[in-house]
């Protein structure tokens, strides 16, 4: 199934603070103070009995946090997003075709294969016949390409070009530019194994036709795609892709480009292999 299109076309933690107010106004409730040895003595025995309240209440809380910290039912710390940026691992310098491949043994490797894997699968290439083909026979598990083969096949039927404003062979009408694209946010590994790997991948997407009598221009979307990967015959192979939407952040208040300007764009700036 088509990754990007969620337009209609695709199934695919708290610090407690302790706060002591100090009374405010005259602490003495406005009687009158008398003056000499005698209340000299007496201001100084109150400001010793704040002091030692203070003292007493804040010992107080924070014994009642370390005390809490011990229950059962204390929150614990949440697990922090693993990085994105460069791991001092460099890059895969092989390709197959225009995919990447040899992707590393390891977790991170993995989570390579998918941002890559999902790019492509999330590209204009799969609306090609010949194209999606391709994609699918590099990037799949031998013994799951078949039936993902005949998956996309069913998903971009020459009913489904139609709907969207294709040609039969997946290109756009003339003058127009069909954009699919794919650009990963991030991943996450959620089950792995020396031979086998779940990773997630949070995904922007580009989709539309950009054109002056387009009826489908291009529009913005966010989802996550779940592969299941494997290790097979010296690198990672999908055997599974599924999608689900979001998560979406708020749209920011951008002023729409026109037709030509999206055009230019996807037609001058190039795609990245994604690598951790």
């Amino acid at each position: 199934m088509s990754l990007g299109d969620e337009q209609g076309y695709t199934d695919y933690g708290d610090t407690g603070h302790t706060r002591t107010r100090l009374p405010e106004g005259d602490p003495y409730g406005g009687a009158p103070r008398r003056g000499g040895r005698r209340s000299s003595s007496r201001s100084l025995v109150t400001v010793v009995g704040v002091v030692v309240l203070l003292i007493a209440a804040i010992a107080f809380a924070n014994r009642g946090d370390d005390a809490s910290s011990d229950t059962p039912t204390n929150k614990q710390p949440q697990p922090k997003a693993a990085p994105t940026a460069p791991t001092g691992t460099k890059p895969v310098q092989t390709k197959t075709g225009t995919i990447p491949s040899g992707f590393p043994h390891t977790q991170q490797g993995a989570e390579s294969a998918a941002a890559n894997y999902a790019t492509v699968l999330g590209s204009d290439g799969m609306f090609s016949t010949t194209v999606r083909h391709q994609i699918v026979q590099t990037i799949a598990d031998p013994s799951t390409a078949s039936n993902l083969q005949s998956g996309f096949d069913a998903d971009y039927s020459a009913a489904f070009l139609q709907k969207i404003g294709l040609n039969t062979d997946g290109s756009a009408p003339k003058g127009d530019t069909f954009v699919n694209r794919t650009a990963p946010v991030g991943t996450k590994t959620t089950s792995y194994k020396n031979s086998a790997a779940t990773v997630e991948v949070w995904c922007n997407g580009l989709f539309g036709i950009a054109g002056d009598n387009s009826t489908n221009p291009v529009t913005s979307s966010w989802f996550t795609v779940s592969m299941k990967l494997s290790w097979s015959h010296g690198d990672w192979k999908v055997r599974e892709s599924s999608q689900r939407t979001g998560p979406t952040p708020v749209t920011g208040d951008n002023p729409v480009s026109g037709a030509d300007e999206i055009s230019k764009a996807v037609q001058e700036f190039g795609g990245f292999t994604y690598a951790r």
